[in-house]
């Protein structure tokens, strides 16, 4: 019985670094870059920022991106409206 684990052990544990391997490789293409997560924090909007918080790096990202290439003032931000109470 001491045998079969001797060689079944280390097996399982090539084969899983294999498998981790891919996983790493696949990850590495779809990671974000350092310098466009610089490039967000320091340059995003207000809509954009609410899209990081709701859905993640990924979509906040994608409007970021999708604003750049629109040329960079597709729509400016709006001013929030202040309401008077009545008192």
């Amino acid at each position: 019985m001491t045998a079969w684990l001797v060689v079944v052990v280390p097996l399982i544990v090539m084969f899983f670094a294999l498998f981790m391997e891919r996983v790493e490789a696949r990850l590495r293409h779809v990671a974000v870059q350092e310098d466009e997560v610089e490039e967000f924090l320091e340059k995003a909007r207000p809509d954009e920022v609410r899209a990081l918080y709701g859905h993640g790096i990924g979509r906040a990202l994608e409007l970021f991106r999708r604003r750049r290439r629109v040329g960079g003032t597709a729509r400016p931000p709006r001013k929030p409206r202040r309401t008077r109470s009545r008192v």
